[in-house]
């Protein structure tokens, strides 16, 4: 059976970076464990969950870690190996700050918890029962997003179309190219489940169009497959195709509703080492440990993919891709136009992480003069989301969040595009990110206000009742009060008359 191909026409947005310098095609290298590992209690949006475990306690490979969280925006926690709990206390975690975590030393056995079994035959089981399996092995999204598996796949309406995102957003990352060559029946597989779980028509696997060996190594897989609902997309090269929204506008033609989610349109985005890691589970029982992570940049000594457990400090990745160069100066978690800076490299890797980029002195030019905007609308013709950054600089400048508002500044991806072409040199991104900054301080504020205003009508009422309250039984002890003294005087009258009546 002939396979099915999609070649959608380069969008008239973003970026395209030259190829031949990124590196891609890396390596992928496995990170025996070894030494201390260091597990967030936190999973993206959700609460610190609290720990199973306390120090001192030994501990297997996969087992679960903290309680199972009820929150959607949480995930479980499992041991990436086995050894003995030294500690729980804050310590740096990308992206999220002081972290409470689980510090582990490893003993060297790698010894496996037996607690979760494989799903033999998950095409034979129901979507409820695999949802929960999902949720317990830990699974989220491993392009960065890291909302929680169970919870995206099960959208509460109809699906049509599942995507598996091979498309890697920034320059310079390559994690999911290199499991692409190396697993990539192994996330088709996944996909099936998936579509078994949404009920879904059809999937595509969608990669970009120059990563030539990866899509080989599919065409490969999906003739083996020989499954008529899957269908290879081979995206444009250009950033940041790669983003849920902008992949499936450039794969549908659809634009998801402001404010709006992919299930909004009947499609599910998953990242294809999200799919991969569904299958891993279901075939061995294996929860979420490990992930591919590429170190990049100029630097470190040279360019690797690695599959690293969970919790790896970020110092023993470095030091395994050749540690760093003499002009390194900075670690950042993601790619160089939207990633996140690292405090320092004994943070953790997280199920967040899918790139160590490390900046270097030759890469940190002077920042150039800022001049005055030309109004050449270069920053508007890029950018993803079809938002006017000259407009919204214009705003931004004069405070006027309303205008920000009515100009779709929450819709801003912060991709940096409007930076990268501004013959201006303004920078835009951090302006806009100040500007959201402020309106969320704004919103906080104006929340707080409303807050003490209900508490304060609230607290008068409260105290117009109680004083309401004090003048009632008040009045009825005065009331109370004169009864008995009308009392009293009515007996001595009688009792007078009764004196008088005796004499007489």
């Amino acid at each position: 059976m002939p396979l099915s191909e999609l070649n959608p026409p380069t969008p008239k947005w973003g970026i395209r970076f030259d190829r031949p310098n990124l590196k891609t095609g890396l390596p992928l290298q496995p990170l025996m464990p070894a030494g201390q590992y260091i597990v967030p209690l936190v999973q993206k949006d959700g609460s610190a969950a609290e720990p199973l475990l306390a120090p001192g306690a030994t501990v297997l490979k996969g087992q679960p870690l903290v309680a199972l969280p009820t929150g959607d925006q949480g995930a479980a926690i499992h041991a990436p190996t086995s050894g003995r709990v030294s500690a729980i206390e804050q310590h740096s975690v990308p992206g999220s700050g002081m972290q409470r975590c689980i510090f582990i030393e490893a003993d060297g056995a790698d010894q496996a918890w037996s607690g979760i079994t494989p799903v033999r035959n998950p095409l034979d089981d129901s979507p409820a029962s695999l949802l929960d399996a999902i949720a317990a092995a830990g699974i989220v999204g491993l392009g960065g997003a890291m909302f929680p598996t169970a919870t995206k796949l099960d959208p509460g309406s109809r699906i049509h179309t599942l995507v598996l995102n091979g498309v890697e957003c920034e320059p310079r990352i390559n994690c999911d190219d290199g499991l692409i060559r190396d697993r990539a029946g192994e996330i088709l597989a996944g996909g099936q489940i998936m579509l078994h779980i949404l009920g879904a028509e059809r999937c595509i696997v969608a990669v970009k169009a120059d990563t030539e060996v990866a899509i080989e190594c599919l065409r490969a897989a999906l003739a083996e497959l020989n499954d008529a609902r899957f269908t290879l997309a081979l995206v444009p090269p250009v950033y940041p195709a790669g983003g849920e929204r902008q992949l499936l506008q450039i794969l549908t033609g659809q634009e998801i509703p402001a404010g709006g989610l992919p299930r909004d349109i009947g499609c599910i985005c998953q990242n294809v080492a999200t799919a991969s890691a569904v299958q891993r589970f279901m075939h061995t029982g294996e929860p979420l440990t490990s992930r591919i992570v590429t170190i990049t940049g100029s630097g470190v000594a040279n360019a690797i993919n690695v599959e690293a457990r969970l919790g790896t400090p970020i110092r023993q990745l470095i030091e395994f891709a050749g540690g760093y160069t003499t002009d390194a100066v900075q670690l950042i978690m993601g790619g160089p136009m939207m990633g996140l800076p690292i405090a320092d490299d004994s943070a953790p890797l997280t199920k967040a992480t899918n790139c160590i980029y490390v900046h270097a002195q030759q890469e940190s030019a002077p920042p150039s003069a800022e001049l005055a905007c030309i109004r050449c609308g270069d920053c508007a013709t890029v950018c993803p989301v079809a938002l006017a950054p000259q407009l919204l600089l214009n705003a931004q400048r004069g405070d006027d969040f309303e205008a920000l508002q009515d100009l779709g500044l929450a819709d801003c991806i912060e991709c940096g595009c409007c930076d990268y072409v501004c013959p201006s040199n303004i920078e835009l991104t951090s302006r806009f990110r100040r500007a959201k900054h402020a309106e969320r301080e704004i919103e906080f504020e104006r929340l707080r206000a409303a807050t003490a205003e209900e508490r304060f009508v609230a607290r008068t009422k409260r105290l117009e009742r109680e004083a309401d309250e004090r003048r009632a039984q008040s009045e009825a002890t005065d009331a109370a009060g004169n009864q008995a003294e009308a009392l009293q005087r009515l007996l001595e009258r009688i009792a007078k008359n009764d004196d008088r009546q005796k004499r007489e």
